[in-house]
Formats: C-alpha cells, sequence, structure tokens
C-alpha cells in the first residue's frame, strides 16, 4: 500500500479468510474505510487515537499467529514502531502474543467497557500496565472509574 506523504493518517489493513487468516480491529474509532475487495479492506485512524488491533492465522494443524496489539496513531514526523499491515506504524502501548495473553487483553478490554468506558478513551498506561503485568506471568490491577476520572482530569491540565 502506498502512503501519499501528505497523508497524516494511520492506515490499517484487515484481512479476513475464514478459519486461515483473521485481522480485526477491537476497539478504535476509524475516519475512513476503503473495501479492496470482500476479504480486504484498509482502516483509517486520525493521529492521536488508539485502536486494538488484532491478527490470527491457522493452517491445517492449528494456530500459527495469535497476537494483539494496542497502537496510538501517530502525529506526523513523531517516531513510531513499525507493525505488520499498519502504515506508517504507531506508539505500542500493548503488544501480547499467545492465545492465552490475548484473551487476557480481551477479557480487560471488555471488563474496561462493561464500566461504560470505550476502552479507546481508557489511559494509555492502563495498557502498559496490562501489557507488563502479563509479561511477568502477574494478574493486571482492573480499571477503575476513579482511574479513568484521573486520566480525564490529566489529559485536560496537559491540552
Amino acid at each position: 500500500m502506498t502512503v501519499p506523504a501528505s497523508d497524516t493518517l494511520t492506515h490499517v489493513e484487515l484481512i479476513w479468510f475464514e478459519k486461515r487468516i483473521e485481522q480485526w480491529i477491537r476497539f478504535g474509532r476509524d475516519v475512513a474505510e476503503q473495501i479492496l475487495d470482500r476479504r480486504r479492506r484498509i482502516l483509517s485512524f486520525a493521529p492521536g487515537s488508539m485502536f486494538a488491533y488484532v491478527r490470527w492465522a491457522a493452517n491445517d494443524f492449528g494456530t500459527v499467529v495469535s497476537r494483539i496489539d494496542i497502537l496510538r496513531a501517530v502525529m506526523q514526523g513523531e517516531a513510531f514502531s513499525t507493525v505488520p499491515y499498519v502504515r506508517p506504524g504507531g506508539e505500542i502501548y500493548l503488544r501480547q502474543s499467545g492465545w492465552p495473553k490475548v484473551e487476557r487483553v480481551l477479557q480487560a478490554i471488555d471488563a474496561v467497557e462493561q464500566l461504560g468506558i470505550d476502552a479507546a478513551d481508557a489511559c494509555p498506561d492502563h495498557w502498559r500496565h496490562v501489557h507488563n503485568r502479563l509479561v511477568a506471568g502477574e494478574a493486571p490491577r482492573p480499571y477503575s472509574p476513579d482511574r479513568h476520572d484521573a486520566w480525564l482530569q490529566r489529559r485536560r491540565i496537559d491540552a
């Protein structure tokens, strides 16, 4: 995929071959969608927006890739990490692979949403915390309305 130099969006290519390659966005607010064909599309995210990107693939013997990344779409000229199928890349808040860890991240996302909070609006530090705890083999602390309020107040001060 070629991205014009003036393009400030982050583009994520999604592929869906049932039970072979399945890529989807778990949360995030896309600002544009381009359908390439019945199995592929590109979602675009505005700079500064957060999204969760899930990739899963299997062969005749079972799952070969199970991964989730929670990323922030970067501003033009900002440093970023590369992620397959994400152009140009993003700031990584969480990166987990292997179904047990991916499942725990999906449960953490569900827990945030059960509070009535859009996971894309949650504090980025929470996703870093979830990443670090899972890497250490520990259970992450749950997100709370108090923590979310503190994050919103901190964002207002920084703005």
